[in-house]
């Protein structure tokens, strides 16, 4: 397991953790700037950023940093209700696949769907098995494309609170299963594999084993860290900083290595607390925590 207590090499920023602070959004040219100051190689920005920014913008800003990215967030959300949102959803994927490979990202990262309509607060149905094989059918088609650019895609497995909505692919071992099942395992590379984010797997009592599987079969593409407050009081914005929580952080990551990822630690924090700080002391605390309790 690599050491983290020396310096923060391996930090990443998934750009959400700092997306708006104290009430305004915080710019993502402006983050990847006051990233730079601090040596933080490497980011995940999100796709709403990247386009308030512009893609070209961002691309150079990138460069001229000497920034790496860790993932790009996100793609998914591949359920449908008619043959035009199919369509559209199809076509949105293709410019998230396009956006990932010109700011050269490691993965494209997708969070899946869940029941179609039901993140605007009207599912247009109860039927969470026809929702996962609308998720394989989106999956398998980006694939081609994804295959064609040589940009791997990465199934974020979501806690299963949010399967109605967000997601319904909920455990590592259901996103290795459609792995294996789309992109079997060949002599190359996969192009379909993992991101395993320690928000949504820390509970499943068959981590351990699909963490081993996923490394066997080089599916681990990307790790992202926060931790759980007890309590928890919003299901969406209050994850914690590493460290706050009662993730065993080390042990995943030490799993997670073991497994062959050799890659960032990605730090992911959707929190309104975190929100109501300075950016720039938000990023501190990230470096801090990372060299202590990831």
């Amino acid at each position: 397991m690599r050491d983290f207590s020396t310096d923060h090499r391996w930090l990443s920023i998934n750009t959400a953790t700092v997306r708006r602070q104290r009430g305004a959004d915080w710019p993502l040219l402006d983050i990847l700037d006051a990233c730079a100051a601090r040596g933080i190689r490497a980011v995940s920005p999100w796709r709403d950023q990247v386009a308030a920014a512009g893609l070209d913008a961002t691309a150079h800003a990138l460069k001229s940093h000497g920034i790496e990215l860790s993932g790009y967030c996100r793609g998914g959300m591949f359920t449908y209700t008619d043959a035009a949102s199919r369509q559209a959803v199809r076509d949105d994927n293709r410019r998230a696949l396009d956006e990932a490979c010109t700011l050269q990202a490691p993965c494209l990262v997708l969070v899946v769907g869940g029941l179609p309509g039901a993140l605007a607060g009207q599912p247009a149905h109860r039927d969470i098995a026809s929702a996962r094989e609308q998720v394989a059918e989106g999956i398998a088609a980006l694939l081609d494309d994804a295959r064609e650019r040589r940009m791997p895609l990465a199934i974020e497995p979501l806690h299963p609170m949010y399967a109605a909505d967000r997601a319904c692919v909920n455990t590592l071992r259901q996103a290795l299963d459609l792995c294996e099942r789309l992109d079997p395992p060949m002599a190359g590379p996969p192009c379909l594999g993992v991101a395993i984010d320690a928000y949504h797997v820390w509970w499943d009592p068959e981590l351990d084993s699909q963490i081993a599987r996923a490394g066997a079969q080089r599916r681990v593409l990307a790790l992202h860290v926060c931790d759980w407050l007890v309590p928890t009081i919003d299901l969406l914005t209050d994850r914690g900083m590493m460290g706050d929580g009662i993730i065993d952080l080390p042990r995943l990551r030490g799993q997670v290595e073991a497994a062959g990822f050799a890659g960032y630690a990605e730090v992911e924090i959707f929190s309104t607390r975190w929100w109501a700080h300075d950016g720039g002391e938000v990023l501190d605390t990230c470096i801090a925590r990372h060299r202590s309790v990831v």
